[in-house]
């Protein structure tokens, strides 16, 4: 399902849970919600977001749609290329000698233009017959092929250029300026030499992620710590298949925010202050700034016996924005995909129990975190 698709159906959910719950325009307020879930009887969990929490809930398992994909480590290569089956060279065979087997009167060379390379590794040559050339690099090829003219003709000697074939290339598929097939010019050519021969990543995507096919293995990593980290600009090889795509993890806004939506990430990670930014900030006249809300939603795994999580599979984050304490922690607290960063405001009817308020804002989580 694409991206505004997705919008569309979070916003008619979160319609659906106004129609249901009877909430009334705005979001709950922050002090209610609070008392509420403390008293509650172990429906939710409630954890304050503040220094001394920070090292506890690093060590949660995460949550959401998380990058399961590993990466290759950079290495060195050689300067040269190797020649693979598929590959073309192209020779000129010089012979000045009189009465040469290779050329005519008044001819100085003899011209083989296009030699695709075989598939177990040969060329054939005039005179020599099927010269294995695999492995070998353009001069080593030269000078083999050389020889073996020498043997018939002493005075020879041989000028060689290769065209890569599919084994000495690599494919840029999308994302980038200009896909298509890129040979490798030797054997020191990596991903970002690929991405900066294809023009360069599209502007248009938001925190794009490198995708490396190799045989049958995915590799993965962001444009971020691709560029950010030497050590991940790994070699290509004759074969791989290179693509950019969007970061398609999300979280979502409710409440007295700048804006109610589906968020896509912007960076590989995304604090409880980014979040406020990427929503627009919240509503001056109506958020309550010490009622920062984010809602999350654990496996059943994280709660089970010997593993560090927390209380309650359904856990409510608070986060005070009007306290050093409270923005600074803000700033190192992750947000996870498919959480759900609520803004409140006071006061709520009372009407609505704060219960169904959260029951039904997990409802709009879980739904959203299923489409």
């Amino acid at each position: 399902m694409n991206f505004p698709a997705r919008v569309l159906i979070f916003v008619l959910l979160c319609a659906g849970v106004s129609a249901c719950g009877r909430l009334p325009a705005g979001a709950p307020a922050s002090n209610e919600i609070i008392d509420q879930v403390q008293e509650d009887n172990g429906e939710f969990a409630l954890y304050l977001v503040n220094r001394a929490f920070l090292p506890t809930v690093s060590k949660w398992p995460a949550t959401g749609k998380q990058e399961r994909l590993s990466w290759i480590g950079s290495s060195r290569g050689a300067r040269t290329q190797i020649i693979q089956p598929g590959d073309t060279l192209s020779l000129n065979i010089w012979d000045s000698g009189e009465n040469s087997l290779l050329t005519t009167e008044g001819q100085r060379f003899v011209p083989l233009e296009e030699v695709k390379v075989s598939a177990n590794g040969t060329v054939f040559v005039p005179y020599v017959g099927n010269v294995s050339v695999i492995g070998l690099t353009p001069d080593l090829a030269r000078e083999q092929l050389q020889s073996d003219l020498e043997a018939i003709v002493p005075s020879v000697q041989v000028q060689l250029s290769m065209t890569e074939g599919g084994q000495n290339s690599v494919r840029l598929i999308g994302g980038v300026a200009a896909p298509g097939t890129y040979p490798m010019p030797d054997r020191n050519y990596t991903v970002r030499s690929l991405l900066s021969d294809g023009g360069g990543v599209s502007l248009t995507l938001n925190n794009p992620q490198i995708r490396l096919v190799r045989g049958n293995a995915i590799y993965g990593t962001s444009m971020e710590k691709l560029l950010d980290t030497p050590g991940y600009d790994t070699l290509l090889r004759g074969g791989d298949q290179v693509f950019v795509e969007e970061d398609n993890r999300y979280f979502l806004s409710f409440g007295a925010t700048g804006e109610e939506d589906l968020h896509i990430f912007t960076k590989d990670q995304v604090s409880a202050m980014d979040a406020v930014s990427i929503i627009g900030g919240v509503n001056e006249a109506r958020a309550d700034p010490k009622g920062l809300l984010i809602l999350r939603e654990y496996p059943a795994s994280a709660v089970a016996p010997g593993v560090r999580g927390p209380r309650n599979t359904r856990v409510v984050f608070s986060v005070d924005l009007t306290t050093f304490d409270g923005l600074f922690s803000a700033r190192n607290f992750a947000v996870q995909p498919n959480d759900l960063v609520l803004a409140t405001e006071s006061p709520i009817n009372d009407v609505l129990t704060i219960s169904n308020v959260i029951g039904n804002f997990f409802g709009v989580f879980s739904a959203a975190g299923s489409i």
